[in-house]
Parts: structure tokens; sequence; C-alpha cells
């Protein structure tokens, strides 16, 4: 991590703010090489005693990525449990994340259920992130990702949501001038209001209020990490997918959708300088699954292919129904930031402050 983070504070040992987070709320809590299998075994108990005669224990969301495949296989190999398992089509998968999905759902044999997002309010909402001007135009992936979790799980009452979330990959976070809250619904209704052209009639909506303290403090609700219970290595639970269901690899995290491809690989560094490798591997390299001398080589290379790229501005172009140039004039438009719209920001700042007070989260730098 550099100064491209510019909220980045360095002690007098020259260790940044990211590190010493690490260091001080995470390790002293969790040691990411050793297996905690009593306290996961304590946690699987309660989902199976919860999921009794119905027919899951709890959802499982998937995206065809190496944390959500390597969690779920897990969980049915290791602890027998009986996850739906739940995928968001938003428009946007890799033929590569398809064909993981398949392979580990029928490999292990489960119920794979899919809920495709209305393309029309996608398109137009990710439209008006570009519009925006903001860095995290990727909000509206990602928003559609929890909000339709969390409404399904609600709606059939299932207590228990695992998901892939882990600090062995992802102890370092985005900065949030990179990338803000995704599950900010005032600034996602801003934005949209002022360059959306359509009303978002069938898209889901959640708020922070919503799932952070109604559905687990009221509805009972809970979000459970189990890859935080294990000791998570990247590169071996790779292999081992690979090996017994012929996983395929992706280059870089996060690039099961090809809209999260373009945007981590070439939108974000193009446009605004912000490289999520050096966050990616900052996590690999304090959980000791990198070396930082070959993540300061890899960095010196774009993350994108530069053979292909203009055919991958081509595809978002053509599949968001715009010109490449129309594509282009996004690139160059006046920069913003979440902070030129509506925002719960204060809300996020002070949830954030009593979670990490009551010991519910850990991490992050706000």
């Amino acid at each position: 991590m550099d100064t491209t983070d510019t909220a980045i504070v360095f002690d007098d040992n020259g260790i940044c703010d990211h590190c010493n987070t690490y260091y001080s709320d995470i390790l002293s809590h969790w040691n990411p090489n050793e297996e905690d299998h009593e306290g996961l075994k304590a946690i699987i108990t309660k989902i199976k005693k919860a999921g009794a005669g119905q027919e899951f224990d709890c959802i499982m969301g998937m995206s065809g990525g190496i944390d959500s495949s390597y969690l779920l296989y897990i969980m049915v190999n290791e602890f027998g449990l009986r996850p739906l398992v739940f995928h968001v089509d938003a428009g946007w998968n890799s033929q590569i994340a398809v064909n993981n999905i398949e392979r580990l759902v029928d490999g292990l044999d489960l119920d794979l259920y899919t809920e495709v997002i209305n393309w029309e309010e996608m398109k137009d909402l990710q439209l008006a992130y570009f519009k925006s001007g903001v860095p995290h135009i990727d909000v509206p992936q990602d928003h559609a990702f929890f909000a339709t979790m969390y409404k399904f799980a609600s709606k059939n009452n299932i207590k228990y949501i695992l998901t892939g979330g882990n600090y062995s990959t992802e102890c370092v976070r985005n900065p949030i001038e990179w990338m803000y809250y995704q599950s900010d619904s005032v600034q996602l209704r801003d934005v949209h209001s002022k360059f959306g052209t359509i009303p978002l009639e069938t898209y889901p909506i959640t708020n922070i209020l919503w799932h952070k303290f109604y559905l687990p403090y009221i509805k009972g609700i809970k979000l459970i990490r189990p890859l935080d219970y294990c000791n998570y290595q990247k590169e071996e639970s790779m292999n081992l997918l690979v090996e017994k269901f012929g996983y395929q690899k992706y280059p870089q995290k996060h690039f099961e959708s090809r809209f999260t491809r373009f945007y981590e690989s070439y939108w974000l560094p193009e446009r605004f300088g912000y490289d999520t490798r050096k966050v990616q591997f900052s996590s690999l390299i304090l959980t000791g699954q990198m070396n930082r001398d070959d993540a300061l080589s890899k960095l010196k290379e774009p993350s994108y292919d530069v053979s292909l790229i203009n055919q991958e501005i081509e595809f978002v172009a053509n599949k968001l129904n715009i010109s490449t140039d129309e594509l282009q004039s996004y690139m160059d438009a006046p920069k913003k930031t979440y902070k030129d719209y509506k925002s719960q920001d204060l809300i996020y700042y002070l949830g954030a402050k009593f979670l990490k007070y009551i010991g519910v989260e850990k991490g992050g730098k706000r």
C-alpha cells in the first residue's frame, strides 16, 4: 500500500496503518496458521439445529470465485451441511464462473438457486454510476448481490447466511475513497435519480440498518464467515478444487465477473490510479502467502492484458448499448467521490465504531 490511499498513515517505523490495524485488531483475535475446528463445529451445530426438518440448513452465496467455491466444498465435504447454493446473475458472469459453479454444484450434488436481475434496470443503474464520475462503479452489482440474498433469507426464514469473506485474503480493506460502501441505498438512489433514465421497479435495494441491525438482532438471521476458522491458504485451496472438480483459475481475485474484471484491472487504475492488487497482495503478504518482492514485481505490470484491452472495452460498451466513444467520455470526465452525493456515511462511521466496540467487527480503517 502507498499514498494512492490518501488517508494512509505511517508510524515512526515506517509501518502503515493498514498493517498496524492487522497486527493490533485482527491478529490478536485470529491465527491464520491454526485451525479452530472446535469453534467452527459449535457454529455448525447451531446451523444444523436451526435447519432441522427443513430442506436446507443455510444459504451459501456462490460467485464462482475461489473463496466461495472453497467454502462450499469444506462446508459440505468436511462438515456435512446442506446449503442452498445461492447465485445472483447480474448479467456479467464470465464463462469460467458459470463452469466453476456448475462443477462444484454438480460434483457435490447440491441444489442451485439463481436470481436473475432485470438487465434493463441493471444497465441503467450502471450507466448512472459511470455518468456520476465516482470510482465505485461496481456498486450496482454488489448491492444487488447483498440485497437479493438477504431478502431471500428473510422471506424464507433461513437463519444462517454463509459467506466466503475472510481475513486470510482480505485482511487489508480497500480504502473508502477507492470503493465506497456498496450497501448505501441513499447514495445509490441519489446517483440514479440524477443520472438514471428508467425507474428501478424490480432492482433489489437494501439498507445498512435493515441488514446490519434488524435482520441479525431482531429477526435472528446471522451472517457467518467460516473461512476465518480455517487455515485457509488461497493457492492450496485452488489447487485442491482444480484436482477434485476441474476448477478453472482466474488471473486475479474478483475476475469471475466480466464487469469487475474490466473495472478493477483497467478502469480504476487508469482513471483514478487505484490498483486493487495492492490491497489484495498486501493481505497475502501479511498472512504469509506471498513474498513482498514478488508482489512489487507484479505491480510493475498492468493488471489487464494489453493485447486484449481494446476488445474488453468494446465488449463492455456493447453490453451497455453505448459506443466506445461514449465509454471513453466517462473515462475522461471530471472525477468525483462519494462525498459529492448524498450518503449514509455518518451512519456507517458510527455503526462501525459501535460494532468494533462490542467486538462484532474487526479490522478496517474506520
